[in-house]
């Protein structure tokens, strides 16, 4: 099995390697890609070193899997690529999860819509992830008419760069900016791009992915999202409002039997869903699950993950692990 992993010096590759190794994922030759400026350097993984590769080498070598978290032009031109040499490429950008060729997937929810044929595979958003591995139980089980939700969202989603000027700011240091002002004592409700529907690409994303990788438009998704200074981790605030009622006690015995979400929710003890607790975790976190005493049928619950884990190397890798399991390469 020769897996080639594009973009393995930047902040989610790094974290790719880690889970690759760590779900001793079976690789019989690794290919780390990375962009001209990198290649010839060097890269451990599981103790050995490899020497990072450009990406024309690595089409060359036609690896079985190529994982892509290289940004959306690099994936735009060279995805196509990688296909046409017959390998499989999981896609961590934007660049084509929307297309309507292309599969979107969370494995726990839709990965069994995967075939041979699937060549290029996007990777959803970070937040996308979370929100709806905790929506898709609930949404089987009450039909979800819409959906508000309010991100608070970690630096290390915009990169190593915001995350250094984060640990500047702490330190007093002065440094390159990522955004447009302090992070650090701030909340930046601005994440992507603003469009011209005066959202944000980002909010944009949590309103068309959930659609797609439930395969419903009949429910409608509103985001504000925005950047807070935390190091890793990204929170959501949702609310949702179904077609049927529910119960409590139900809704956390769903959300706790879904495989990859787990409930912290316990006003008594103050347990709830936090970032710190989230890091280094797989899992997607929901607490301060509680009725919308405003509206019929609506739910508000708190939900957490590790953006830089489940939130994209670990939701790639799985899918890895579902085209190996089901002989799709």
């Amino acid at each position: 099995m020769k897996i080639a992993v594009v973009g393995a010096t930047g902040m989610v590759g790094e974290v790719m390697l880690k889970v690759l190794a760590e779900r001793n994922f079976p690789i019989t030759e690794l290919l780390l890609v990375a962009s001209e400026r990198s290649v010839g350097k060097k890269l451990a993984y599981k103790g050995e070193d490899y020497t990072i590769i450009g990406l024309a080498d690595a089409v060359t070598a036609k690896p079985d899997i190529a994982i892509f978290s290289a940004g959306g032009d690099t994936s735009l031109e060279w995805a196509p690529k990688f296909a046409e040499a017959g390998t499989t490429v999981i896609d961590n950008s934007s660049a084509w999860r929307m297309d309507p060729t292309k599969k979107l997937v969370v494995p726990e929810i839709n990965a069994n819509e995967l075939t041979a044929e699937d060549k290029i595979i996007a990777n959803p958003n970070c937040s996308t992830i979370q929100l709806v591995m905790a929506l898709s139980p609930l949404h089987n089980k009450y039909t979800m008419k819409r959906v508000v939700v309010s991100t608070y969202q970690s630096v290390s989603g915009t990169g190593v760069k915001a995350v250094q000027q984060l640990e500047n700011e702490i330190a007093g240091v002065e440094g390159e900016m990522a955004y447009p002002y302090p992070i650090g004592r701030n909340a930046l409700p601005h994440c992507d791009v603003f469009l011209e529907n005066g959202y944000t690409k980002e909010e944009m994303k949590l309103a068309r992915e959930p659609q797609k990788i439930l395969n419903d438009k009949a429910f409608s998704i509103s985001a504000t999202a925005v950047r807070i200074p935390t190091a890793g981790g990204h929170s959501e605030s949702v609310n949702v409002e179904f077609e049927n009622d529910f119960e409590l006690n139900e809704v956390r015995r769903l959300l706790n039997d879904t495989p990859g979400v787990t409930v912290q929710d316990n006003p008594e003890t103050n347990t709830y869903p936090m970032p710190i607790y989230a890091h280094d975790k797989d899992d997607v976190f929901v607490g301060r699950i509680r009725r919308d005493e405003t509206q019929p049928n609506s739910l508000n619950m708190w939900i957490v993950a590790d953006n830089l884990r489940k939130g994209a190397a670990t939701n790639a890798v799985q899918i890895a692990e579902y085209v190996l399991e089901n002989k799709l390469v």
